[in-house]
């Protein structure tokens, strides 16, 4: 006999239901995560990831990014807010008016104290599970991003970078882009 699991999934109906509090709700494998607004140091470090990629973008215009909060529609399951996100040309198709339908090609996060789990370990996974290209990681207390890109068995950690040594990262969804960490995190 199966066990009945007496707690529903949650749904994208369900997520739009949720009032504007100014936190951001999330609903990964139809559980409520709800992570409040990001501090000021996150937040310039996404300005300047987002700089980064705009001017990139600009010049060699490959896609589109796009900044929290945007939803992303994994499945009717998944729901996630990402900080910042890459759609190639190629997949221009998952764009609608209102969300992303779909895994975006790059996922970028920035971590807190608070969501540190989340993003290394659920999202991750969601995003593995869903299709994601890359996913990247930005540590602003160790002022370190990992890398994550997708092989034949899902993603897995290509690099670990670190601003003090100087590293540059890069890759191959954006064929010249270079992001240096330590103008990422400069304070």
């Amino acid at each position: 006999m199966a066990l009945h699991d007496p707690s529903p999934k949650l749904t994208y109906e369900d997520y739009v239901l949720i009032p504007d509090d100014g936190k951001r709700h999330e609903i990964i494998d139809g559980e409520h995560y709800v992570t409040a607004a990001p501090f000021i140091r996150h937040q310039r470090i996404a300005r300047r990831l987002a700089s980064r990629l705009d001017g990139f973008l600009r010049e060699h215009p490959l896609g589109e990014y796009f900044f929290a909060p945007a939803d992303v529609i994994l499945s009717p399951h998944d729901i996630v807010q990402p900080d910042l996100l890459f759609i190639s040309n190629e997949r221009a198709s998952i764009l609608t008016e209102k969300n992303v339908q779909g895994a975006p090609d790059l996922v970028i996060e920035i971590l807190s104290e608070r969501n540190r789990r989340l993003d290394e370990v659920i999202k991750r996974q969601a995003y593995e599970r869903f299709g994601a290209r890359e996913y990247w990681i930005f540590d602003p207390r160790r002022k370190t991003a990992q890398v994550w890109e997708r092989i034949a068995e899902g993603l897995r950690r290509r690099a670990l970078l670190f601003a003090a040594a100087g590293d540059i990262l890069t890759t191959s969804l954006l064929p010249g882009l270079e992001i240096p960490l330590a103008e990422i995190f400069a304070e």
